[in-house]
């Protein structure tokens, strides 16, 4: 064992190895007997490629360069693909990112557009007896990013609509501003699908619709069946018996709904927030059972039986997993990830009970020697409030600290901020850790996984109880002898960027930060500075638009008070936290003589996809802690701060 100071411990985890393996497979499904799902592509210029599993194993990207498998639809996107077998083989509708337009390719021939270039798809559902894929169309209206609408629409399979937007048939009116993708029960007569409007988010209030579907494929009247104002419907699908199934937090916890009833009532959350259209929490299988992911914190896949209310989860590594399910038959699909395993594509056979692995199998990238050990911890909080984080130690196989010597530690703010951080192996976090830096995850008040309690923690609070609860947190290590009291930064991206700032602001926690694609004016962002989807989410957040509350409310008006130096991140094609942001940000600090860099990054948006991107990013990040925390670092380029 050598003694070396933190962060200064030699680690096989490099910046390139990070970024060649960050991101998921996502939006699984079955085409036919033929398991499919998107993968990330960092090396590609972050594309998503479509993957096929054949049925003797073999797995193979469907779509080379530069078809790029995803949706723009809420500007976070939605499932991008539906496949179905037509003529003995696969026939696949998918969007492509650069022109957001909806294409149907079958192998062995070149995709052919179905739509005309502006509109944006989501949520594809092929109707071959009708000739149509069913999805939710977004439209834009005018210059202003709240110049938009969004309907159910039916798009015809036999592309006569590619340059024809009045070929669209449009399912239903105008009720709501944001709509999910239709439900159709399996008798064909009844389509079940949700609706909100602002100012709520949809973890707030959203309604379940139900119409009846003509034979001419045309809606009735819809009518609300659940949900409202203060009741959030996550998702909603149909029984193989024609029974309506909805995850809905009418009690403080999203739990299922038969027909109203409930099923398995619990504590615990078997839907989350839906920050994707088509993202699922829930899959009912033809047997009747029910495949459902499930838990507090983070989400185990089971299967539910609705008869009994039993719930038997899947044996596995996997120690968290992502809304996305399939079913076909008596089988299911997920994507799961543990401490020490990445993504994978699981298939769960529901009569044997057996769960394997199928695709985007995890491979040690490295020793895992090196990976970090986790602990889920609950801390104290202001008042006496509980605090989820999740705690990485230094840790190293070679190498130890000197002793009497306590490791600096980097809180984690996730984004959102209506999300969490999963419990599950990521190399950006070993990356640090297995250089003797600390990292801590905090789920912060407002975040999801912990019932609706938890989550209106943040209601008009977001930029005070996130900034406490860090701050309880990191405080909490230093107190009990686990980090460096003097050696304590923030990191955050988006939502977390903006706790990252706004600490730096309110509190002198911290020894330093990192800033990543934040929020930093709300004034501006509120007055058409960010996209539809969120234009409203500050009302909830902080409250009525109120131009001196959002004022002291924002890191931008007490930039003055920063006085620890920062990394600020940004992708300059980012129309969720627009680059102005921290310009304006950066104005305010200028001839402070504040050590700060700023580092912003052409044909990146809101999350960085791009491996260059990454290990840029990432490299910087740890140079930023060498300098303000004294470590020697190697291989890793010098950054240059601004004073």
């Amino acid at each position: 064992m050598q003694t070396l100071p933190y962060g200064s411990w030699p680690s096989p985890v490099d910046a390139a190895l990070a970024a060649a393996h960050d991101g998921y497979p996502e939006y699984v499904g079955f085409v036919g007997d033929e398991a499919w799902w998107t993968e990330p592509r960092p090396t590609e210029g972050g594309r998503r490629t479509l993957v096929r599993r054949h049925a003797d194993g073999r797995q193979e990207p469907v779509l080379p360069a530069p078809w790029n498998v995803r949706s723009r639809v809420i500007e976070y996107g939605g499932r991008p693909w539906a496949g179905v077998l037509h003529e003995g083989g696969p026939l696949v509708v998918f969007t492509h990112f650069a022109d957001q337009r909806l294409y149907a390719y079958e192998p062995g021939g070149e995709p052919r557009p179905l739509t005309p270039a502006g509109p944006r798809w989501a949520e594809p559902q092929i109707l071959l007896a009708r000739g149509e894929v069913w999805c939710v169309l977004e439209e834009f209206t005018g210059p202003a990013p709240t110049d938009v609408r969004r309907v159910l629409a039916a798009v015809p399979l036999d592309g006569s609509a590619a340059e024809d937007r009045g070929a669209v048939r449009e399912l239903a009116g105008e009720r709501h501003r944001f709509v999910t993708g239709p439900r159709l029960a399996p008798d064909g007569r009844r389509a079940a699908w949700l609706g909100w409007d602002h100012p709520r988010m949809p973890w707030d209030g959203t309604e379940l619709l139900v119409a009846d579907v003509g034979p001419d494929g045309t809606f009735g009247e819809p009518r609300v069946v659940a949900g409202g104002e203060q009741e959030s419907v996550a998702q909603a699908d149909w029984s193989a018996d024609g029974r309506l199934l909805y995850a809905s937090d009418r009690t403080g916890w999203w739990n299922l709904y038969r027909d109203g009833e409930p099923l398995c009532p619990r504590e615990e959350e078997l839907g989350g927030p839906l920050w994707k259209l088509g993202q699922r929490w829930f899959a009912p299988l033809e047997s009747g059972l029910i495949a459902v992911l499930h838990g507090r914190g983070p989400a185990v896949l089971g299967i539910l039986d609705p008869e009994t209310g039993d719930l038997v989860d899947a044996v596995g590594p996997w120690t968290e997993f992502a809304a996305t399910l399939a079913v076909h038959g008596d089988r299911v699909l997920a994507v799961g990830a543990g401490v020490r395993g990445g993504g994978e594509v699981v298939e769960l056979d529901t009569c044997t009970g057996r769960a394997r692995v199928i695709g985007a199998a995890h491979e040690d990238a490295v020793d895992p020697a090196y990976c970090p050990e986790p602990q889920a911890r609950t801390f104290t909080g202001p008042g006496g409030r509980e605090i989820h984080a999740h705690v990485y130690p230094p840790h190293h196989p070679h190498c130890a600290a000197p002793e009497g010597e306590l490791p600096p530690y980097v809180v984690w703010a996730h984004g959102g901020p209506t999300g969490r951080s999963p419990l599950v192996l990521d190399l950006e976090i070993a990356y640090f850790t297995s250089r003797g830096i600390g990292v801590a995850e905090v789920n912060y008040g407002g975040s999801t996984g912990y019932g609706r309690a938890y989550r209106e923690r943040l209601r008009e609070q977001w930029g005070v109880v996130d900034v406490e609860d860090c701050a309880a947190v990191a405080l909490a290590l230093a107190e009990e002898g686990t980090a460096d009291r003097a050696r304590l930064a923030i990191r955050g991206g988006s939502a977390g960027g903006w706790t990252a700032a706004a600490s730096l602001a309110a509190t002198d926690v911290y020894a330093c930060g990192t800033i990543i694609y934040p929020v930093l004016d709300l004034i501006g962002w509120a007055s058409g500075g960010t996209h539809d989807f969120e234009s409203r989410y500050l009302d909830s957040l902080v409250g009525p638009f109120s131009p001196e509350r959002y004022a002291e409310r924002s890191p931008l008006t007490h930039a003055d008070r920063i006085t620890a130096p920062f990394l600020l991140l940004q992708g300059l094609d980012d129309v969720i936290c627009p680059p102005e942001q921290c310009e304006r940000f950066l104005a305010r600090i200028e001839g402070r003589r504040l050590p700060h860099a700023y580092i912003a990054f052409e044909g990146e948006g809101h999350g960085f996809r791009r491996a260059e991107t990454m290990i840029r990013a990432l490299e910087a990040e740890l140079s930023l802690y060498a300098q303000v925390f004294g470590m020697h670092v190697t291989g890793v380029p010098r950054l240059e701060l601004t004073r």
